[in-house]
C-alpha cells in the first residue's frame, strides 16, 4: 500500500507538471515563435520551478546556442567559488634590494570607478625598486574568436596580468570660448600621437592595431570623450603607466621563486561583490575576463582560460546537462556554445551554493543595469543577465512570481536578422506571462 501511494504521488506530480508545460508552450508560440520577423530565428527556452524541482517547459533546451554575455554567468560562478570574499590585489616578497610582485589579474587597479587603491598606497610607501613577475601569465591579450576589427572599441579591452586604468585610455576634446581646441589628455609616456589633416563632424581617436599609436580627428563638439583600449604587451603597458604613479623604478621579471608561505605576503584590494555587481549590471566584458583569469590564478596558480575552463567542467561543473563549448570569460567569442538547460542549471547551483539573496544583489533587476529599458514594472521580481551580439539575444535569470514561486529561466535566440528591440520585447512579453500566471 505504501509503494502504491508513492507511485501515485509521483504520477500526480508528473501529470500536474504537464498542464503548465502546455500553457507555457502556447504562450511561447504566441510570443516567441510565430510573430512576424521571429519565425526564422532559432530559439531555445527552459523554465524550471525551483520550489518543486521540476522543469515546467523546455523547447530546444538541450540544443547549443551562442550565448553572448550570458557566458558571464559561468565566469561569475568561477569567481564566487574561488576568489573568496576579497580580491587579491597582489602577492609580494620584500628583500633589502627590492619588492618582487606577483600580479593577480585584479582589474580594479587604478580603475576610475575605485578611489581606494591599497596596492598603489603600499608601493608608494616603499623606498625600493619594484620587480613585477609575469611567470603566471599564460594568456594572450585578445581572446579566441573575438572580432579583430572591434579592437578600438571600449567593449573589447585587452586582458593582462596586472591591468592599470582598466587597460583603457580616455581621450577628451574640449573647445575654448574662442573655438580653439584645448589640450588633449595624452599620456606622458612614449606612445605616438598624430592629428588628422582635416576636422570631422565628430571627435574620434583611432589606435593602430598592433601598437600604441593614436590618430586624432578633431570634431565640432564642444566636449566629447572616447575610451580606447591600449595594447598591453603583457606587463609592458603596466610598467609604462605605473612608474610615474608610484614614483620609483619598475622592472619586469619572468621568474617567481618557489612558494614560500613565510615570505609571501598578500594585499587585498576590495570586496569581490564590488566587482561582480558592475560586471553584471553593465555587462562589463573586461571585468568578466579578468574574473575568470583571477579564478584560474587562485585555483591553478596560472592565468589561462583554457586550463581553468577545463578544470571547472571536469570538477565543479561536471553535472551540467550538456558540456558546453566555453572559450572566454565575457561571451565576446562566437565559439562559445551553451544550452538553455546549462544556464538554468548554473543559476540553480549558484542559488544553492551562494544564496538567492546574494544573487539578487549581484544581478540587475527590472529598470536597472542592462534591464534599464525593460521590466520596470517588475523591479524586485526579475533578476537576470542579458546577452547580445549581432543576430543573438539572450536572457537568463530568476523570476519571483505573483504566486510566490521561484522560477529559473533561460531564453537563447540565435540567427535573428531583425532589430534587437523587437525580439527583446517578445521575450519581455513571455517573461511577464510567467510572472503573472505562476
Amino acid at each position: 500500500m505504501k509503494h502504491c501511494i508513492l507511485w501515485l504521488f509521483a504520477a500526480l506530480s508528473i501529470f500536474s507538471a504537464c498542464f503548465p508545460g502546455k500553457r507555457i508552450d502556447k504562450q511561447a508560440r504566441a510570443d516567441l515563435f510565430r510573430p512576424k520577423g521571429l519565425e526564422n530565428a532559432l530559439i531555445g527556452v527552459q523554465v524550471f520551478d525551483a520550489n518543486s524541482g521540476l522543469v515546467l517547459y523546455g523547447h530546444q533546451d538541450e540544443n547549443y546556442f551562442v550565448p553572448a554575455s550570458n557566458t558571464k554567468l559561468f565566469s561569475l560562478y568561477a569567481g564566487l567559488k574561488y576568489l573568496g570574499d576579497s580580491i587579491v590585489g597582489m602577492r609580494y616578497m620584500e628583500t633589502d634590494s627590492g619588492i618582487l610582485v606577483l600580479p593577480s589579474g585584479d582589474p580594479t587597479l587604478l580603475h576610475r570607478d575605485y578611489a581606494w587603491q591599497p596596492v598603489i598606497d603600499f608601493l608608494k610607501r616603499k623606498n625600493l625598486p619594484v620587480y613585477i613577475s609575469d611567470a603566471h601569465w599564460k594568456e594572450e591579450g585578445l581572446g579566441p574568436g573575438w572580432s579583430w576589427d572591434d579592437y578600438n572599441d571600449d567593449y573589447m579591452v585587452e586582458r593582462s596580468p596586472m591591468p592599470v586604468y582598466g587597460n583603457i585610455i580616455q581621450w577628451n576634446q574640449q573647445q575654448q570660448p574662442d573655438q580653439s581646441f584645448s589640450s588633449y589628455s595624452i599620456p606622458d609616456i612614449n606612445w605616438k600621437v598624430d592629428f588628422a589633416d582635416s576636422t570631422g563632424k565628430h571627435f574620434f581617436v583611432k589606435r593602430n592595431f598592433s601598437d600604441n599609436s593614436f590618430m586624432i580627428t578633431e570634431g565640432t563638439e564642444k566636449f566629447r570623450q572616447q575610451d580606447v583600449p591600449f595594447v598591453t604587451g603583457g606587463l609592458q603597458a603596466t610598467l609604462d603607466l605605473l612608474k610615474d604613479t608610484v614614483g620609483k623604478r619598475i622592472f619586469i621579471t619572468h621568474t617567481w621563486p618557489a612558494p614560500d608561505k613565510n615570505a609571501t605576503r598578500t594585499i587585498y584590494s576590495r570586496p569581490v561583490d564590488s566587482l561582480y555587481r558592475p560586471m553584471m549590471f553593465r555587462s562589463d566584458n573586461f571585468f568578466a575576463e579578468q574574473t575568470l583569469l583571477m579564478s584560474g590564478n587562485e585555483r591553478l596558480g596560472i592565468m589561462n582560460d583554457a586550463a581553468m575552463i577545463d578544470t571547472l567542467l571536469s570538477t565543479d561543473l561536471a553535472g551540467l546537462p550538456q558540456r558546453p563549448e566555453w572559450v572566454d570569460g565575457s561571451g565576446l567569442s562566437r565559439y562559445n556554445l551553451f544550452s538553455p538547460a546549462d544556464f538554468v542549471w548554473i543559476l540553480n547551483k549558484m542559488k544553492n551554493e551562494f544564496g538567492l539573496e546574494r544573487m539578487k544583489r549581484i544581478l540587475p533587476t527590472g529598470g536597472s543595469g542592462t534591464l534599464g529599458s525593460y521590466y520596470k514594472q517588475d523591479s524586485g521580481r526579475i533578476f537576470a543577465k542579458t546577452g547580445s551580439l549581432s543576430g543573438v539575444i539572450c536572457l537568463s535569470g530568476y523570476l519571483l512570481t505573483e504566486r510566490n514561486r521561484l522560477l529559473i529561466f533561460s531564453v537563447l535566440a540565435n540567427n535573428y536578422p531583425g532589430r534587437g528591440p523587437v525580439l527583446r520585447r517578445a521575450v519581455a512579453q513571455f517573461v511577464d506571462y510567467l510572472l503573472s500566471n505562476y
